[in-house]
């Protein structure tokens, strides 16, 4: 089984940046290959005692504290910052890091940021259109000398930006969804050199999302193969049966459902025995998919790595 692990860390959560190099270095130490930040500005309207650090300069500061991490995004908002900017901002990352950057990509959702920081939010579809000029717009800023695109939503005039990337041909852009529509999965097979479904997608989810990926890079005139895949997990891995029938109890109880309500809340997450866990592995493994990105509970994720390393990569 061909699969690399990375770690997915929520800065709208509260992390200290000490925090964040700690946990880093404990997914390296467990067979992780890099940590993904998601991007965005507050957890929600009261988060006033929540310390939330950009995941940008985040980045920046992690690749040079650590020679060995990749950094990624799991994604970056793409109305957040014009499509030139987020180019420059990807090719330095990649250029300080020597080509240890993961770019994914999104359309946007978290209206709540949007109203706050003063963003327009736009329509979905207005959005997902964005997004696909951007992406051309990005990989144009990166292969060419000069580049200049001018679209129904972003226009650019003959962009300079050097330096390029240290990746070639540039790193992969990774679109991603976390609901899996076949708008955003069009958009990647059209534009995306991978795509990225998270958070609740079950191997039978999956399945269907990259038949409609196929499906759609053949219409597009592009070779489903040459399209990577990415699975976003929520995680949590159990030591026994008996510990997981504890942990449903407690779930319940907290979110006021019944049992049964609740293993249907977690049935499409990765979450589970070791045992159980390596098997659904195998399962998106089988799909083509290349990276698991994981996201363990808040709290949690220093003893979730341990286990996840000790109980779970043995077995694949």
């Amino acid at each position: 089984m061909r699969l690399e692990f990375g770690l997915q860390i929520e800065p709208q959560f509260g992390f200290s940046y000490s925090d964040v190099l700690e946990l880093s270095e404990k997914a390296l130490q467990n067979g992780f290959t890099g940590v993904w930040f998601s991007d965005h500005f507050m957890l929600d309207a009261d988060a006033i005692d929540r310390e939330l650090l950009d995941p940008w300069l985040l980045m920046a500061a992690l690749v040079r504290d650590n020679e060995k991490i990749r950094v990624g995004s799991l994604v970056f908002c793409n109305n957040y910052r014009i499509p030139a900017l987020h180019a420059k901002m990807a090719a330095t990352i990649d250029v300080i890091s020597n080509g240890r950057l993961d770019f994914g990509i999104g359309a946007g959702w978290k209206r709540l940021e949007y109203d706050a920081y003063g963003y327009d939010f736009p329509k979905f579809s207005t959005r997902a259109e964005q997004l696909g000029e951007a992406i051309q717009i990005i990989r144009g800023i990166w292969t060419e000398e000069k580049f200049s695109f001018d679209g129904k939503h972003h226009k650019v005039k003959e962009v300079v930006s050097f330096p390029k990337p240290v990746q070639k041909p540039y790193p992969k852009i990774w679109v991603g969804s976390n609901k899996g529509s076949p708008k955003m999965i069009e958009l990647a097979a059209k534009y995306g050199d991978g795509i990225n479904v998270a958070w609740g997608f079950s191997p039978d989810n999956t399945r269907d999302i990259f038949q409609q990926l196929n499906d759609f890079a053949e219409k597009h005139g592009r070779k489903p193969e040459n399209i990577a895949r990415s699975v976003g997990l929520w995680t949590r891995v159990l030591k026994s049966e008996a510990e997981i029938e504890e942990m449903v109890k407690k779930g319940a109880t907290t979110r006021g459902i019944s049992e049964e309500a609740y293993r249907k809340r977690v049935a499409s997450s990765l979450w589970g025995t070791p045992e159980h866990i390596a098997e659904r592995l195998s399962q998106y493994a089988e799909q083509g998919v290349s990276k698991i990105i994981l996201m363990f509970p808040y709290g949690e994720k220093r003893e979730q790595i341990e286990l996840f390393g000790e109980h779970v990569r043995p077995l694949l």
